[in-house]
């Protein structure tokens, strides 16, 4: 029986992944003093704990295990267990996570996991008992049941480190010391907050036997989680990178370079993502069908699976996309920044960078000029960490509405963070970013209306279910100049560009005069040197569609149409066979069983570098010996089983909705209804909506560049998607002005 993502080279060498390295060369000396320059870079920006954190942590863990065994044995003995069954009872903690990877910071939480027997249940055992035993304890402080999420979770803080801890219900009476969750087995008969609860472990051990050095793979993952960080694309509920996505990124890359230090691999992220061509999935291994008829991810069953833009397959089963959330602004936004890390790379190869220019903050308030500005309050903290928890995952279908309605003409691009005012109590507000598609033409007086837009997400946000009186929404346009005092460091407004902002004509001579290496293989775009050029982050988005298009691969995202919903491009997957690299035929879709997998190795502590030897020899056996070649390498391997599809639903407004909070919308269909009867106006003549943007050009066709994209105060939409009619109804003509609506909106509150 196959082992999931592990083949034999003709060398004996154990390959991982399902395809060939892409290069098998080893460090140089250059790389193992770039990579100590890394290591120190780390060190210095804070990302390490110190010893004795670390032991307090363990200390938790332990304290936390001790817990659970005592729980599990009192629940059994009220459940009138005979005393041997009792001392039998036992539960186990297992941890999951940054922590469980070894990439975690100061101050970060602990994922853990509660592993009990099936006479302790959830409800009543875990969130009864347990819960009552945590409140009584003195170490034990802000605890929070939420029995109601997806995945069931409490979380707290014990002795000032917080956790959260999950709970898997097993079918098995008793829970041995030595249990291995990996077994598929053990998925048997257990319910759906189980199986979710199971597969982050489950997950996160995979992960780690599928790289060939963890200590590699710990440092070039602690560097790219500091990178989305600093660079705005770390935030999996917004639709960018999430913790274990950038962890089976990075843990690809690995498998592609097995030789190379983190310096290397932190290059060639880039260099391969830039080059991916989503949607493309990213997968460690082949996906499995398993034994338990439960649902992976498969496009060719699941009509759903073929809108994701950016898949990234988890390994274990089942095998689920951990990136569904990803919309395509937040795509685009990520692309942008795979393009700056490979050009300020290779402009670090070439000596004329360094690692700040890597991990330069991104300027969010500076790069737009328009903003949504959403504000949330509630009457105390309990109720404003449901209603926070609840609009986060809304907020998603904002973008996507706002993109859907303007027919992709306005972009979106939401800020990962959340501010808070100290000057008014229980209060939250988030920000997003708006501009008009780059390199399409500007009608004369154009706007962009989305009043109707932001009504109808208030109305679907106002349908939580746990409402409760004080719970209030606010969504406004705001203009970079009145972005409120308190979301600059130290509440204070800067008064002029920033540093980043004003390297940026720094950066811009740079590329003019210099590398033209970069130059080259970039097309001619030239490299960012320092900070990020603004305007980088606005490439054309059809800049990205006509590569798609030229290129040789099956797939391509289909251009923007008004027809069409960008944020839902579909995948066909094809059962044909297809050759392998290593000449053999094989289907595009590799199903396998599960088989024993050797533990992985925890790996070591201290600097990669330093335990690194230099290999003559695997630097002499690169395969990838010029960029021209490697290019073909990551090209041969997205060779795959996907092929455009053109068939859009007519109505994909909810299609991938946030499974935590299903249950809890109120069935508003009747109350949408009236929204649109109360706000409809006279219809256009034209078939299509016409939308109006005002601009100052004097041609009714212009191109639109630099940062200063959306002159108008109004920011315009099309009407909301009104229930289905008899005939097909005809949208409005709108050219409202959007400030109304806020107005409006304070009043009725």
């Amino acid at each position: 029986m196959g082992i999931p993502g592990l083949s034999d080279q003709n060398n004996g060498q154990q390959r991982l992944g399902i395809t060939e390295p892409i290069s098998l060369a080893g460090p140089s000396e250059d790389d193992l003093i770039k990579t100590r320059e890394l290591e120190k870079y780390l060190q210095g920006v804070g990302l390490y704990e110190s010893q004795e954190e670390a032991v307090g942590r363990e200390e938790v863990l332990g304290r936390l295990d001790q817990i659970v065994k005592i729980w599990v044995k009192n629940i059994s003995r009220g459940k009138g267990f005979n005393e041997q069954l009792v001392q039998e009872a036992n539960a186990k903690i297992f941890t999951f996570g940054s922590y469980r990877l070894g990439v975690h910071g100061p101050g970060a939480d602990i994922d853990t996991l509660c592993v009990g027997p099936r006479h302790a249940t959830r409800d009543e055992d875990f969130f009864g008992e347990l819960r009552k035993m945590l409140s009584e304890m003195q170490e034990v402080t802000e605890l929070h049941p939420v029995p109601d999420a997806h995945v069931p979770v409490m979380k707290f803080k014990f002795n000032g480190v917080s956790v959260d801890l999950l709970y898997a219900r097993l079918a098995l009476w008793v829970i041995p010391e030595d249990l291995d969750i990996s077994q598929e087995s053990i998925l048997q008969n257990v319910d759906e907050q189980t199986v979710l609860s199971l597969n982050g472990c489950r997950v996160t051990d995979q992960v780690l036997r599928l790289v060939p050095n963890i200590q590699t793979f710990r440092t070039t993952l602690r560097c790219m989680r500091f990178w989305a960080k600093r660079r705005g694309v770390y935030s999996n509920v917004a639709g960018f990178l999430g913790g274990i996505n950038l962890a089976l990124l990075v843990a690809r890359i690995c498998q592609l370079y097995p030789n190379a230090l983190p310096n290397m691999l932190v290059s060639r992220f880039f260099r391969v993502y830039t080059q991916w061509r989503w949607p493309n999935p990213v997968m460690l291994c082949a996906i499995e069908e398993g034994s338990l008829g439960l649902p992976v991810w498969d496009p060719r069953r699941n009509p759903k699976d073929r809108y994701h833009l950016m898949p990234i397959i988890t390994p274990a089963y089942p095998c689920m996309n951990s990136t569904y959330n990803v919309t395509s602004s937040t795509l685009r936004v990520m692309s942008d920044e795979f393009q700056r890390g490979s050009e300020i790379c290779e402009a670090m190869e070439a000596s004329k960078a360094d690692w700040n220019a890597l991990f330069e903050p991104y300027p969010f308030f500076e790069s737009y000029k328009n903003y949504l500005q959403i504000d949330i309050t509630a009457e105390n903290a309990d109720d404003l960490r449901q209603w926070k928890g609840w609009v986060e995952s809304r907020l998603r279908q904002l973008t996507l509405k706002i993109e859907r309605h303007t027919y992709g003409m306005l972009q979106c691009h939401p800020h990962p963070g959340e501010f808070s005012d100290k000057s008014r109590p229980f209060h939250h507000c988030y920000f997003m970013g708006l501009q008009r598609k780059q390199g399409v033409p500007v009608n004369e007086g154009e706007q962009f209306d989305i009043r109707l837009t932001v009504e109808e997400f208030k109305h679907s946000v106002n349908a939580y279910t746990l409402w409760k009186p004080g719970m209030d929404i606010h969504v406004s346009h705001v203009k970079r100049r009145n972005i409120p005092a308190y979301i600059f460091p130290g509440g204070v407004r800067p008064s002029g560009p920033s540093k980043v902002t004003a390297e940026n004509k720094q950066s811009s001579k740079l590329r003019a005069s210099g590398h033209g290496q970069a130059e080259k293989s970039q097309g001619g775009k030239g490299v960012s040197v320092g900070a990020d050029d603004v305007k980088k982050r606005r490439r054309s988005e059809d800049d990205m569609d006509n590569s798609s298009k030229n290129s040789k691969s099956p797939v391509s995202l289909p251009p923007p149409s008004r027809e069409v919903n960008e944020d839902m491009t579909p995948i066909k997957w094809d059962e044909s066979e297809v050759n392998s690299s290593d000449g053999q035929k094989s289907k595009k879709l590799c199903l396998t069983s599960p088989g024993e997998i050797p533990p992985g190795d925890s790996g070591t502590n201290g600097s990669v570098a330093s335990n690194q030897p230099v290999n003559p020899i695997l630097a002499a056996t690169d395969i990838s010996s010029s960029k021209e070649e490697e290019k073909l390498a990551i090209e041969k391997i997205m060779s795959g089983p996907y092929d455009a599809h053109q068939a859009f639903p007519e109505e994909p407004e909810e299609l991938e909705d946030d499974t935590q909070y299903r249950t809890q919308v109120k069935d508003t269909a009747g109350s949408l209804e009236n929204i649109t009867e109360s706000l409809a106006l006279k219809p256009a003549v034209a078939e299509e909506p016409v939308v109006y943007m005002e601009t100052t050009c004097s041609n009714s066709l212009c191109s639109n560049e630099g940062l200063e994209e959306l002159e108008s105060a109004e920011l315009t939409a099309p009407l909301l998607t009104v229930p289905p009619a008899p005939a097909p109804l005809k949208k409005p003509l709108i050219r409202l002005n959007f400030t109304s609506l806020v107005k409006a909106a304070d009043k009725s509150s």
